[in-house]
């Protein structure tokens, strides 16, 4: 401690289960911001994982499929995950058995691109299924 006081410096425990404790003469102030640079760095550093959502009906047309198939395609191919799901709205949940072809039949087409997460579960009015890309993200 008197040398930290004659260089006008802190003294930081650096590790106190040490025996005996570790310490260190700095700057406090100096070494509190390192430390925030340095998880800054570490955060920058870390991808986002992307989960882009695609919604059919459980009647959905072919052609609206096929577009959304290739929107799905190209989320895939950015490394995004796909949450793929089919709502039901009023009655229309009698229909579950079509909602969930259509999207085994969405998860058979996308098999090159990405792989089943997790298979068609009815939550709700939705009927949900996750999609990983196969390419790693960035």
């Amino acid at each position: 401690m008197r040398l930290a006081e004659e260089q006008e410096v802190d003294l930081v425990e650096i590790s106190p289960n040490a025996e005996p404790p570790v310490c260190k003469l700095m700057d406090y102030g100096k070494f509190l911001y390192e430390q925030k640079k340095r998880e800054k760095m570490l955060k920058a550093k870390s991808s986002q994982v992307v989960i882009k959502e695609i919604r059919f009906g459980p009647q959905t047309d072919e052609h609206d499929y096929e577009f959304k198939k290739k929107n799905a395609i190209k989320f895939l191919q950015d490394g995004a995950k796909l949450k793929a799901f089919v709502f039901f709205k009023g009655r229309s949940i009698i229909y579950k058995e079509q909602g969930q072809i259509l999207l085994l039949r969405l998860a058979q087409e996308l098999e090159e691109y990405g792989k089943v997460e997790q298979l068609p579960v009815l939550e709700g009015k939705r009927m949900i299924m996750y999609l990983a890309s196969k390419k790693k993200t960035k």
